[in-house]
């Protein structure tokens, strides 16, 4: 009971310093240009989560979350452009639409002009595509380097399709030029700061609802599932009904963060959501720990912030240096940067300086051992004049 008591108190305190910081002394500290910057590297954090969840927890590789991210965010990014084509333009006819297409707004398109409707798709569509896919992938037992390679695939042929359709998604541009956002000026500061607000808070509920996860009977099946599949479906349970449920709550994530991402950002595009930002995404949680609930926070925001900095600095160098990274943590830290702390601490226990409790005693301690000129001898020690009186021949036949 102490030990939940003092467990529950624990992770209090650390969602309670982790608001303070975010949502107390990051705006205070950061200038508006590194708050906004800070604010996009939440949202790749709440990707981050997700993977966490997927990989880290339930053994699945994977490398296409940048669809699920660009679902949730295209969808936030046409919503906006028929809001800023109403409020500013007055046709309602996006601008990239006039020049690229017919002139005429998409029948699929007409639904998001409501801000209800575009909330709920932000939750709804990644989920629901991530569901199909999931029982297709999951109840033919797929798994391992094929689902990777599988879902890598998806995120490469969603970029594809992305950039083939010029007068709807505007192709390899993309989509950018906002204006507003739920009829807020995004040129006001204040409006950035309350975009940055939003993205911190979703991220602390995001890690609630993570370690909600990890800490309940379906996280301890989801771990038993990624440990021994076979043993779990023996036992009655469907591994392919527990990864499709942890898949969906990933997909959701991602396509929140996504969405996030495009007022904050203010483009999307099919290089946000390809191959090479799935593969950022999962080496963010890689370094930063993938079984840990906040190792792929940290990872994903220290490796976005490295690239954010080392990148203008160095263009060409960025990419080698990721890689290497990321070799080198998986190749001597598997369990990522948040396994330094027991790393060092179990360096310390076997340090030569630290006692080893399975060595001999020390002859100089006064504890030890009597000398061998200590006239004490053992107290079950034979007098040995007795021994000797008691086996010559002798004596016995007198």
């Amino acid at each position: 009971m102490k030990i939940l008591l003092r467990g529950r108190l624990g992770t209090a305190a650390g969602f309670t310093l982790g608001a303070v910081l975010l949502l107390g002394v990051a705006p205070a500290v950061l200038p508006a240009f590194n708050l906004s910057l800070l604010g996009k590297f939440l949202c790749f954090a709440i990707v981050a989560v997700g993977i966490g969840l997927a990989w880290g927890r339930g053994g699945m590789l994977t490398l296409g979350q940048g669809v699920f991210f660009g679902l949730g965010a295209y969808i936030m990014a046409m919503h906006m452009k028929l809001a800023d084509a109403s409020l500013f333009g007055g046709s309602g006819v996006p601008d990239f639409m006039s020049l690229y297409g017919s002139g005429e707004v998409p029948g699929w398109w007409e639904p998001f002009r409501s801000p209800a409707v575009t909330i709920l798709a932000v939750v709804l569509v990644p989920g629901l595509v991530a569901l199909v896919l999931g029982l297709a992938i999951f109840k033919r037992r797929v798994k391992g380097a094929y689902f990777a390679i599988l879902s890598q695939a998806l995120a490469a042929a969603f970029a594809v399709f992305l950039i083939g359709q010029q007068a709807t998604t505007g192709g390899s541009n993309g989509l950018n030029g906002f204006r507003s956002f739920f009829g807020f000026d995004l040129k006001d500061p204040n409006n950035k700061l309350m975009l940055y607000m939003i993205a911190a808070v979703v991220l602390l509920l995001s890690l609630a609802i993570a370690r909600q996860l990890m800490h309940s009977r379906f996280g301890e099946l989801l771990v038993a599932v990624r440990d021994q599949e076979e043993r779990v479906r023996f036992l009655g349970y469907d591994p392919a009904t527990v990864k499709t449920v942890i898949y969906v709550v990933a997909a959701v994530l991602a396509g929140v963060a996504g969405a996030l991402f495009v007022p904050l950002v203010g483009i999307i595009s099919p290089a946000d959501v390809g191959v090479i930002p799935s593969i950022a995404f999962l080496i963010g949680v890689a370094i930063g720990g993938r079984a840990t609930l906040l190792g792929p926070v940290l990872g994903a925001v220290s490796v976005a912030a490295a690239q954010s900095s080392l990148s203008s600095t160095f263009p060409s160098f960025w990419v080698y240096f990721q890689g290497l990274l990321f070799v080198l943590v998986i190749g001597f830290m598997p369990g990522g940067l948040a396994s330094l702390p027991a790393l060092l601490g179990r360096r310390r226990r076997t340090s030569p300086d630290a006692p080893d409790p399975l060595a001999p005693p020390d002859a100089s301690d006064p504890v030890g051992p009597p000398e061998a000129s200590d006239p004490v001898g053992p107290p079950d020690a034979p007098d040995p004049d007795v021994e000797e009186r008691a086996t010559k021949p002798e004596e016995i036949s007198r």
